[in-house]
């Protein structure tokens, strides 16, 4: 049965509190707290397993979305110029809704251990919000398995990770590593996986000529300073993107396409 929505004429209301422009790190400490923008991400997020804890809409809005908002979670509606002052009309476009994190996961709660294919995204220290929205989106586009994230990594729950991301989120599993490197160790040892430090070495190997195992992970680092010389150590293998007419460097997220199409279109599963 679908929520009957509930009228709001001021964001002084403490129904919707969590929407009057809270910083993410508010909304983290009262309780894993994150926001969802715009009709397709609350879409995904009500059919996830994750728990939303109200929907927020523009009056014009309730019609197309209300039928997906179950009985048990409040559906507020306030008018167009209301919702204008909440955190960017152009972001939300009149939808938006409060989810709650889920408990942490490990290695080993994300990672079976007798998969025969397995194909990870480890990221080391991706700084801009928008950037890890994105590389959590190609990560599910291409069928990555889980994604690992450095101890220095941008939160994924931030708004803008979440809306950069589509709501491919809510599916897809993400471990917060305390120590990368030891991780990486770890994939090694106790799953088998072959790790690929994505580098702008002129020595390291072409793309063009690279191959993967059935359990391969690459790894992308900082937007300006790439991986670390430790994380890169701690990697079998080094694999580049050659550049032209002086070009340093790709988008970290553009460079992840490119990988991520390649690892797993060009190339496909067994061919190391």
């Amino acid at each position: 049965m679908p929520s009957s929505p509930i009228h709001i004429d001021s964001l002084d209301d403490p129904r919707v509190r969590h929407y009057r422009k809270l910083k993410d790190k508010v909304l983290d400490r009262e309780g894993q707290l994150f926001i969802a923008e715009g009709e397709n991400v609350v879409r995904r997020l009500l059919a996830s397993d994750y728990q939303t804890l109200s929907v927020f809409v523009a009056e014009p809005r309730v019609a197309g979305i209300a039928d997906v908002v179950p009985a048990q979670v409040p559906l507020y509606a306030a008018s167009p110029a209301l919702m204008e002052q909440v955190i960017g009309f152009d972001f939300h476009t009149g939808v938006i809704a409060c989810g709650r994190r889920k408990p942490a996961m490990s290695l080993d709660q994300v990672i079976a251990k007798d998969k025969p294919n397995l194909l990870l995204v480890v990221c080391g220290e991706i700084a801009n919000a928008e950037n890890l929205g994105s590389l959590v989106r190609l990560s599910a586009g291409f069928g990555a398995d889980a994604m690992v994230l450095g101890e220095r990594c941008h939160d994924p729950f931030w708004r803008q990770s979440v809306r950069v991301s589509m709501g491919t989120i809510f599916k897809m599993p993400i471990v917060r590593s305390q120590n990368l490197v030891a991780d990486i160790g770890r994939l090694q040892r106790e799953w088998g996986v072959e790790v690929a430090a994505t580098v702008l070495d002129p020595a390291a190997e072409r793309i063009a000529e690279a191959r993967r195992p059935r359990k391969f992970a690459i790894a992308f680092g900082n937007e300006a300073h790439g991986l670390t010389g430790e994380e890169i150590a701690a990697c079998d293998r080094k694999v580049t993107i050659p550049m032209d007419l002086g070009t340093d460097s790709l988008n970290v997220s553009i460079a992840a396409g490119i990988f991520l199409y390649h690892f797993t279109q060009v190339v496909g599963l067994g061919k190391a």
